[in-house]
Order: structure tokens, then sequence, then C-alpha cells
């Protein structure tokens, strides 16, 4: 979601960080190998550029966002919430990986908040869209 506010160099990070996301509890799920590929749908540009490998240094990933301004900030981690939200399934690995984030990013609890209120009102319409559909 927004990922096409990104340039080619964020969106090709925010890939590292996608795909460390998928791959943080083990062998990625239907479910997130789906919202990898929406993901991968969205930056389409960048997509022959893109190894589909984990990046050799996460931190490295992590302080190129660092030092991003606040909306690309936002939109990474908007879009890494809504990996880790969208099979329903608790994760430890991936709650503290998007907590030790949120912090380095400086998101506040409040906009962390507003972000997660997003992935719930999408989720929301897509659901009654689909009820709206069959019925």
């Amino acid at each position: 979601m927004f990922l096409s506010y990104l340039n080619r160099k964020e969106k090709l990070k925010f890939l590292d960080l996608a795909v460390y996301m998928v791959d943080i509890d083990g062998e990625p799920t239907v479910v997130e190998k789906r919202i990898l590929n929406k993901m991968l749908a969205e930056v389409e540009d960048v997509r022959e550029e893109y190894t589909f490998q984990k990046t050799a240094s996460i931190e490295d990933t992590i302080s190129f966002f660092v030092e991003c301004n606040s909306v690309v900030k936002n939109i990474v981690y908007l879009n890494l919430v809504t990996i880790s939200m969208e099979d329903d399934l608790y994760n430890t690995s991936e709650l503290l990986f998007l907590e030790g984030l949120q912090n380095k990013f400086e998101i506040t609890a409040e906009k962390r908040r507003d972000l997660i209120s997003i992935v719930y009102a999408e989720r929301d319409l897509r659901e009654r869209a689909s009820r709206i559909i069959k019925d």
C-alpha cells in the first residue's frame, strides 16, 4: 500500500525488509507469499532488479530507512504491519521486529495505532466487499 510513493532504491530496500519479515518465523506461509506477490506487483518497476534473497545485513537496510523521511518510514512500517497481520497468526518474532523498527523509525504509539487501524480498515472493506459480491 502506497509503495509507489517510494523511489527505486527505497522500493528495493523495502523488498529486503519484506522478504526478511516473511522469513522471520521460518518458511513463508501461502498467505505470506500471496501478500508478498501483491507488494511485488505494486513495485513492478523494480521487480526485475530484485534478487528475492534476504539481504546480508538487515541492520544496513534498517539503517538506510532510519535516514529517510517520516513518510517513507510510515509507508514501510505500514506495509510490514500488513504482512504480519495478513495470516492472522500471532508471531512473537514479527512483533519484536516491528517494535524494534517502531523505535528506530521514531514512530509514536499514536502513529502506530493509526497505521494499524488502516490495515484493519482495509481488511474490513475487503471482507464487506466479498460479502456483498457473494450475496
